[in-house]
């Protein structure tokens, strides 16, 4: 018997399900308030060098003191990053004759005067993360992303260990804990730290979430409840922009965005483990207490009643046990087998791929024209329709055809950006919106169309090994905006030929619509 037998007898999708989903809906919320907080913690205000009073200064205006104590760009605004070493009184006289002499010209060497009209404060103006360290400003967010790939082998073995629903409770612990340690931050060490631990540990709720629910689903339910809760995602990417908007000082910026948190780990003791792991590890009471739950929240109280769920429940595991007889799983068994390896290698080529593209493209809210907050709120609608799309594709021509043109649209989106020239403004954001459409339906479809494509035995080690690989794209995503010292449009060729290389591989995997959750290696092999 298949677990999905049972699931259909006690209601593959009901008010049991419902209420599951709706649940885990809440952390889903709250992960893209912090993988994409960047944008607003680490913004750059406009800025130029500070400049020391003078004496001969008194009858100047700031205008007039600017003009002759910084050196000026092509366009006519003030360079950010640099200043004469002596003031430039014939500037007053004609400004448009700047110095050619560069050696009177040197780096900013008492600080920077930023631009508080946007920001009260950010990191980059608490500890000046610009210029020289600009470098610093764009690790935070690989920093993150680093703790994030940590958090994605750890809680991938972790449970399916120890349990979905417990380490899920851990991971929005120490999510609250390190959150608020990194919002009272007094150098930038124990920023990087705390955020970095912040992201090991929203790691599993990352990863935990969407395999929990579906666990619980039957096979006709599964597309649907992806999608479902892959919305929440896009609602916290709409209210990451609301809160941001609002709330302008970084410290309080992290206190609004981790504090949700909280009404998540009260909410999950409403939410049981995952029936199917219980099953696959021998808990057969406690697998048949949340069966006997789901039949009668579902409204099969007479099935409840009269039929013993242990006896299914035990021939299944008598089942598993055949196939797997005293085996123990690791990273290392989804490379064993050749059907797991070639999963396993093209599966983190296309992770990889879609994360580096679409945090390459939601951490560069700046170049397309638009106010940032807009873009991020426009930024977040566009995935919705994009999911819904999505939703029909999948079901339609399948998940590794919707998978493979997704994450190739989003490269050659970024691609046209780069040959559009500037002043199009409106026809650059037209087409960033459209990327970012097509980048959310690689990310909604890659959730799951993996989830789909490891068995039950390994389903979480492999969501946590192309976690991992993911968020390696996501941890260089941040550092590729610095390529733009080599030539300004390298960071969208790059974001543009990853993307269409690795959505080619998705062409290698195999198609999962209307297929049965494998529950052993030999289902697959």
């Amino acid at each position: 018997m298949k677990f999905e037998d049972l699931l259909l007898e006690i209601g593959g999708f009901g008010r049991f399900q419902i209420l599951i989903l709706f649940i885990l809906c809440l952390p889903r919320i709250n992960l893209p308030m912090h993988f994409l907080l960047h944008n607003f913690l680490a913004a750059t205000p406009s800025h130029h060098c500070a400049i020391p009073h003078q004496a001969a200064f008194v009858n100047l205006t700031m205008e007039e003191v600017l003009l002759i104590s910084i050196p000026r760009e092509p366009d006519g605004t003030f360079r950010s990053c640099e200043m004469f070493s002596q003031p430039q009184f014939q500037l007053l006289l004609n400004s448009s004759l700047q110095p050619e002499n560069n050696s009177i010209i040197q780096h900013c060497q008492h600080g920077w005067v930023y631009d508080h009209s946007q920001f009260t404060s950010t990191i980059s103006t608490q500890w000046d993360l610009v210029c020289e360290q600009r470098g610093l400003n764009q690790a935070t967010a690989t920093f993150f992303f680093i703790g994030v790939t940590m958090g994605a082998v750890v809680f991938g073995y972790l449970s399916d260990r120890f349990g979905r629903k417990a380490m899920l409770l851990l991971s929005l612990v120490c999510s609250v804990v390190f959150g608020m340690l990194s919002a009272a931050s007094v150098s930038y060490s124990m920023l990087v730290i705390t955020r970095t631990l912040t992201g090991v540990a929203l790691s599993g709720v990352s990863l935990i979430v969407l395999p929990l629910g579906m666990e619980w689903v039957d096979i006709q339910h599964r597309t649907f409840s992806g999608v479902l809760t892959s919305i929440f995602w896009s609602i916290g990417n709409m209210l990451l922009a609301m809160v941001a908007y609002l709330v302008r000082e970084w410290h309080w910026l992290l206190v609004a965005v981790t504090g949700p948190c909280l009404l998540s780990i009260v909410c999950l003791w409403w939410v049981p483990e995952s029936a199917r792991w219980l099953i696959a590890n021998g808990k057969v009471k406690q697998a048949h207490r949340h069966l006997l739950r789901c039949a009668r929240m579902n409204g099969r109280k007479d099935f409840a009643e009269d039929v013993p769920l242990t006896t299914y429940a035990q021939r299944i595991v008598l089942q598993w046990e055949h196939k797997k007889p005293g085996k123990s799983y690791s990273y290392i068994s989804l490379f064993r087998t050749p059907v797991l390896r070639k999963i396993s290698l093209c599966s983190g080529a296309v992770w990889f791929g879609v994360a580096f593209s679409y945090y390459g493209m939601s951490l560069n809210l700046t170049g397309f024209g638009l106010n940032m907050y807009l873009s991020q709120f426009v930024f977040g609608i566009i995935e919705i329709p994009a999911k819904m799309v999505m939703y029909v594709l999948v079901n339609r021509v399948g998940r590794r055809q919707s998978q493979a043109w997704a994450l190739i649209l989003t490269g050659l989106c970024i691609g046209t950006n780069v040959i559009i020239p500037k002043p199009f403004t409106s026809l650059r954001s037209v087409v960033a919106i459209m990327g970012k459409g097509f980048s959310e339906a690689a990310f909604t479809t890659v959730f799951l169309y993996t989830s789909e494509l490891y068995p039950t035995v390994l389903r979480q080690n492999g969501m946590g090994y192309t976690s991992f690989v993911a968020r390696l794209g996501g941890a260089l995503a941040p550092l590729v905006f610095l390529l733009d010292e080599v030539w300004r449009s390298l960071p969208e060729v790059t974001y543009c030929g990853v993307a269409v290389c690795c959505g080619s591989v998705a062409f290698l995997l195999p198609e999962t619509l209307n297929v049965r959750l494998p529950e052993g290696i030999e289902d697959m092999e």
